[in-house]
């Protein structure tokens, strides 16, 4: 192998172990929700509101990441962007209570926007659509990665030093993670910049019949990942009666499933592309479903059953970005990956935002978790049915079909 095939796979750690740093602590709040709850007095709407603090700002912040990694490579723009992250977490430890964390979550959420475009874009150049899955399911993996590896270390530091020694590990390793991508980061030479194969440049239609697929898919696939973070320790907790320290072993579980289910999935998505990558974020799509139907009955209340529940809700719930993200990468235009998943993000980001205090609040008004988790299955149902309806409309002629989709490209004329 030569020293530029070498260094793709050296490129696929860095931007992974940088996922996984800068999403380290943001993930593993979910795992704190007890702790927080106790120390600082927090119903669970406001947990949920604590959650999506971090995701504000990158509802603009991916719009701007994206056209900024399309301009300037992303190197620095990542680099910068963790380190922002770390820099605003070590500030946090500074903070007197919510109100200051809620505003140093945003402060993360600033840096946070350019890692997650910039780590996709970084693995789309050096890889071609016959490999991209798989590297795209392994630096994904990186969010439950740092997720599982935060739930099963913070509530320890928490426990121990308390919630403002938590903010200060988190930005610790963030900078650790931005000092490594941008020291190792490097371009593709243009000789070796993978912008598709022949089967990947379909026709205009084409691509955007795959991204508003893609976009109705992403919105609810996101929404229940938001809900594995914020609901699975309190479920387990107050249904099945599971200590805070056991249930959130169960949540390290899942979010290692999820790691499993982000590398396995996307893997499987490699075997036809395109075809393939939409057929496996279906099958995801129905396995969450069949799991948060089971965790709304009574059934769910037994700590083998929700165990079990949560680990398959983990695999599918989590797994599916992987090839979610190589199939948003291969819809998007000639020179504008960066726009185009930045672009997906932050729809998906709207999801972010919302989901999470809704069904903290709606835990807190019904009193139970047949309410959130009944909206997450709703959420999985109407894509399923707007995918069904995309997908037997996409046979429809190219004038009207124009009319219908929704255009990667934000210049005049489209692309």
């Amino acid at each position: 192998m030569t020293g530029v095939g070498s260094y793709r796979w050296v490129v696929l750690a860095v931007a992974t172990v940088t996922q996984a740093s800068a999403a380290f602590f943001v993930q593993g709040l979910g795992a704190l929700g007890v702790l927080l709850q106790r120390e600082l007095g927090l119903s669970a709407a406001q947990l949920g509101l604590l959650m999506s603090a971090a995701q504000l700002v990158p509802l603009a912040g991916l719009l701007v990441a994206g056209e900024l990694l399309d301009r300037y490579g992303e190197r620095w723009v990542v680099g910068a962007g963790a380190g922002l992250v770390g820099a605003a977490l070590l500030t946090g430890t500074l903070a007197p209570g919510y109100a200051a964390l809620l505003v140093v979550l945003l402060l993360a959420g600033a840096g946070y926007s350019t890692v997650q475009p910039g780590g996709s874009k970084s693995v789309a150049a050096w890889f071609d659509s016959s490999r991209r899955g798989v590297a795209m399911g392994v630096r994904q993996a990186g969010l439950p990665l740092g997720a599982a590896l935060a739930s099963a270390s913070l509530p320890a530091v928490g426990a121990a030093f308390g919630w403002r020694a938590t903010l200060g590990a988190g930005g610790v390793v963030a900078l650790a993670g931005a000092v490594l991508f941008a020291a190792t980061y490097r371009p593709p030479p243009a000789s070796d910049r993978k912008t598709g194969t022949a089967d990947d440049r379909k026709s205009g239609s084409r691509r955007s019949l795959l991204w508003n697929t893609a976009l109705a898919c992403g919105v609810a696939l996101i929404a229940v990942q938001c809900g594995i973070g914020l609901l699975t320790v309190l479920h387990l907790h107050d249904k099945a009666g599971l200590s805070p320290a056991r249930a959130a072993l169960v949540l390290v579980a899942a979010q290692g499933a999820g790691v499993a289910g982000r590398i396995l999935l996307a893997a499987l998505s490699d075997r036809r592309r395109t075809r393939n990558r939409q057929s496996v974020v279906t099958v995801s799509m129905l396995a969450v479903l069949g799991a948060l139907i089971l965790l709304m009955t009574p059934a769910g209340w037994s700590p083998i059953v929700a165990t079990a529940a949560f680990v398959w809700l983990g695999f599918f719930g989590i797994g599916w970005y992987g090839p979610w993200v190589a199939l948003v990468t291969e819809a998007a235009p000639p020179g504008r990956t960066g726009f185009a998943l930045g672009l997906a993000m932050a729809v998906n980001q709207v999801a972010i935002v919302l989901v999470p205090p809704v069904l903290g609040l709606l835990r807190d008004t019904s009193g139970g978790f047949v309410a959130p988790w009944g909206l997450l299955a709703a959420l999985i149902a109407a894509a399923l049915v707007t995918q069904m309806a995309r997908t037997t409309g996409g046979g429809v002629p190219r004038s009207r079909s124009r009319t219908r989709t929704t255009s990667l490209d934000p210049r005049p004329g489209g692309r």
